[in-house]
């Protein structure tokens, strides 16, 4: 397999820039992770995880920095498109370790039966997917998108009683939205969008999630 100037092959590279977006996503949703996590450069991955490192290697678990009953597994399945078995699997693994939400970051994608059976798994157990497509780039450094920062339920009900408004009158964002998924926005949270402004130094607006 062909190698880089770092001397990672092309596919340990993509695990790593996959790997490395998705602890800035942990990160940027209010879970604890490590500096050296958020700083590791390609050779850290390499020393690591090895030459040729494995997808079930990379697993992550992770507790928000607020409430430590608050945990996450990141799982990255081998195969390249994921079907019930594995799922079935995580999910035993999570009820082992009393983890209730996790995320898979998949290859190509999920088969149909895998994706009812996250169906099925709800609300017990929250289970997302991002194909690694979509964390090869980090979408929240891009210098077109403004910060977002998704209220608590303190600070949601004394926005909508200083403006004396419910939040289904605000403007809306789905709940497939890039960012949205970015952040694990769910129903019923109210994000805050605060955009550069020349004349005000900045901008700021609010969306509902539906």
């Amino acid at each position: 397999m062909a190698s880089n100037g770092n001397g990672l092959s092309a596919e340990a590279l993509r695990l790593y820039r996959v790997r490395k977006t998705t602890v800035k996503m942990l990160h940027n949703r209010g879970y604890i992770v490590s500096e050296n996590e958020l700083t590791m450069t390609p050779e850290g991955f390499q020393q690591q995880f090895g030459d040729n490192p494995t997808r079930e290697m990379m697993t992550i678990l992770v507790e928000k920095i607020d409430d430590p009953s608050d945990n996450l597994f990141v799982f990255f399945p081998e195969d390249t498109k994921v079907g019930v078995k594995p799922i079935r699997n995580y999910c035993n693994r999570m009820k082992d370790e009393n983890v209730t939400k996790a995320i898979l970051v998949v290859q190509e994608g999920i088969t149909p039966f895998a994706r009812q059976a996250l169906n099925e798994m709800a609300p017990r157990y929250k289970i997302e997917h991002f194909k690694e497509t979509e964390l090869l780039v980090d979408i929240t450094e891009h210098t077109l998108v403004p910060v977002h920062r998704v209220l608590c339920r303190e600070e949601k009900a004394a926005l909508l009683k200083r403006y004396r408004i419910k939040d289904s009158q605000l403007p809306r964002m789905q709940t497939t939205d890039p960012i949205a998924r970015y952040y694990g926005m769910v129903r019923g949270q109210v994000v805050k969008i605060i955009r550069p402004s020349e004349t005000a130094g900045r901008y700021v607006t609010y969306r509902a999630v539906m």
